[in-house]
């Protein structure tokens, strides 16, 4: 028996689920040696732990920061079912087709983390519009690849505190001029679960779905603690462009959270709890581009109501001249 089958049956009693106990290097040769028939040296028990640890069919993991080795968790397979389970899991969740109350429980982590996202970088002084319609029961699952959950509008506002949300009338008089949009407009794909196993999908269906727009991002609510696939994350940044930024949010920290509803309606000192419990970390900064690509996004116009709305939102701010939240009347 080789010595990677070898590892492959030994590795999972030995290896800590949570990443944050990841046991050291030294340790886990100690206690894979006592159970491994042949003579091996240290080099060459490290060497399979690192070729391994990048292989998303393998048992062992390495931590994105710090030391250490994890068990990796099994892929989990794909579920035919609500759309929008499908919209922000690319379709891979645990079989719940049967079991409603589990199905009630995702859908609600799901609407949580897009309300935290929300909240978050309307706090953080951006304006987000969510997408629902294009994920909605019975929509197309091409809309995966077309749509993104959130667009991130940035201004240019004023600098003094009574004028935080006006837009810089010279700025704005400048790139109308230029023919340059008075905003920056970056579409993002939400995901709950970092996997190794799914990551390019994850990726270019962030980078399919922000194609129109001047940026890409990729945002996860876990952690991204897998060093294998945070490099992996960051070798498509350098080509394609996506940022990647994780929210920290594991799934047991999503159902201690209110409801969707209340985060959204929350009191300012309930935010800034809320706020606390958030551990950002960002994978890979978006390479934002300069100019909009007009013509895709009228295409996309002309398929949904909800890309009439954004435009119709952006332009009402700008014959206003003051950055407002979007409002859905509906």
């Amino acid at each position: 028996m080789s010595l990677r089958t070898q590892l492959t049956e030994i590795l999972p009693p030995l290896l800590p689920s949570n990443p944050s106990e990841a046991i050291k290097g030294t340790e886990l040769i100690r206690l894979a040696r006592l159970q491994l028939n042949g003579a091996y040296s240290d080099a060459s028990l490290r060497y399979h732990f690192s070729i391994m640890s990048c292989d998303p069919a393998s048992p062992i993991a390495k931590v994105e920061k710090g030391q250490g080795y994890y068990r990796r968790s099994a892929p989990v397979p794909a579920l035919t079912g609500a759309q929008e389970l499908l919209s922000l899991s690319q379709g891979r969740l645990d079989d719940l087709s049967s079991d409603h109350e589990a199905v009630d429980s995702a859908l609600e982590r799901l609407r949580k983390f897009r309300a935290v996202v929300t909240r978050y970088y309307e706090v953080n002084g951006r304006f987000p519009y969510v997408f629902r319609q294009a994920f909605a029961q019975g929509a197309s699952l091409g809309n995966l690849w077309k749509f993104p959950e959130v667009v991130l509008v940035d201004w240019e506002t004023g600098d003094a505190p009574d004028e935080v949300f006006a837009l810089d009338p010279t700025m704005l008089s400048l790139k109308q001029r230029l023919g340059l949009p008075p905003f920056r407009l970056h579409a993002a794909r939400l995901r709950i679960h970092p996997s190794l196993a799914s990551f390019r999908e994850d990726f270019f269906q962030a980078l399919s779905a922000s194609m129109w727009a001047q940026g890409g991002e990729l945002i996860y609510a876990a952690p991204v603690e897998d060093e294998a696939l945070a490099d992996g994350l960051r070798r498509l940044n350098a080509i394609f462009g996506v940022g990647v930024i994780s929210f920290g949010l594991t799934a047991q920290a999503l159902d201690d959270l209110p409801r969707a509803a209340n985060i959204l309606n929350a009191h300012p000192r309930e935010t800034e709890a809320l706020m606390d419990r958030l551990q950002i970390n960002r994978i890979a900064a978006p390479h934002t581009r300069q100019h909009i690509d007009w013509q895709s996004l009228d295409g996309l116009r002309r398929e949904s109501e909800e890309v009439q709305h954004l435009i119709g939102w952006l332009n009402d701010c700008v014959g206003k001249g003051r950055a407002e939240a979007f409002r859905d009347e509906a």
